[in-house]
């Protein structure tokens, strides 16, 4: 199957979507279905990203992943293009899993970092590099490198990702997780200003107002599974050069981010699942191990960040 957006520029606001579960932790795909169309109607929203951190895409096998993608693209795949998570230690499995992604119709791939290249891998940065080259050889599929942060070792060296860009034409984007103010900004100076430019997709969320104001082309982020509206507004606020909305949006953010990304970290998206509880809209915060239930302590946390966010009304909570 085609993809059903060709010539998909990967840019603007890209909310990466959960993935919610039943209590026995099988795949709940009509809550899912519901979280789908609930980020998909948000203006300024200019595509869906599935199987990726925020899925919990470690703890889905193969097949899980490809049913995840069948039912992201059932659901909107008509009305947004789909960003298909390719996630695999192993480049023969990506390569597979990249395979399956474009014949059922994907729009564009977000390939992860493999985790075994993470001692030493400054060494060897070829590594990473034919990582990529592996996958874009087996689609033309538009493909967002995801650039990790320095300590985890598996950052692509600067002047590799501007061979990649001269090298393989399909590399469109990097989702931006470097960590670090100043790369960050030398990302978008160099990759947004080649011939054949490559977008800089902003994933800082905890400081994703200074991140944006630096010029980024856009953002791929998992608490976008929440708050897509104001993400999509401050985007458009930025790019307007509309400073006042921008800081007025980003006081609204803060609170938001400071809770979703306080430590541990590897919980934010677990914050978010209860986020949207609180909400009303899922039915259950259910993670998959060896993620665990949040103390009602930190529930009360994100609920009193939504409030000061604006997204929820005190009153509900005491309805509650």
């Amino acid at each position: 199957m085609p993809a059903r957006f060709p010539g998909f520029e990967p840019r603007g606001t890209i909310p990466a979507v959960l993935l919610p579960f039943h209590d026995d932790l099988t795949i709940d795909e009509a809550s899912y279905r519901a979280h789908l169309r609930d980020v998909a109607t948000v203006r300024g929203v200019t595509a869906i990203t599935t199987n990726a951190h925020a899925s919990e895409v470690a703890s889905c096998d193969p097949e899980e992943q490809e049913r995840v993608l069948a039912v992201t693209l059932d659901e909107i795949g008509d009305r947004l293009p789909v960003v298909n998570g390719i996630y695999a230690d192993g480049t023969l499995q990506a390569v597979r899993q990249a395979k399956r992604a474009a014949a059922g119709g994907a729009s564009a791939l977000l390939v992860f970092p493999p985790g075994v290249l993470a001692r030493g891998h400054a060494a060897r940065p070829d590594c990473l590099a034919d990582h990529v080259r592996a996958i874009a050889d087996a689609t033309d599929l538009p493909l967002i490198v995801f650039q990790y942060p320095a300590v985890t070792g598996l950052t692509y060296p600067i002047d590799t990702l501007v061979r990649l860009a001269g090298e393989v034409p399909s590399f469109r984007a990097i989702k931006d997780w470097c960590n670090d103010p100043a790369l960050a900004e030398r990302h978008i100076e160099v990759l947004q200003g080649l011939r054949r430019p490559v977008n800089v997709l902003s994933t800082h969320s905890a400081w994703l107002f200074a991140s944006l104001v630096t010029g980024a082309a856009g953002l791929l982020s998992g608490s976008g599974s929440v708050i897509a509206n104001l993400q999509a507004r401050l985007f458009d606020a930025v790019q307007a050069g509309d400073l006042a909305a921008a800081q007025a949006l980003n006081a609204r953010i803060r609170p938001t981010a400071q809770v979703f990304y306080a430590d541990p970290f590897f919980d934010m998206h677990n914050r978010m699942k209860e986020a949207l509880v609180l909400l009303g809209k899922l039915p259950r915060a259910v993670v998959r191990p060896p993620l665990k239930k949040l103390e009602a302590a930190e529930i009360s946390r994100i609920a009193d960040a939504l409030v000061t966010a604006g997204l929820l009304e005190r009153t509900c909570l005491a309805a509650e």
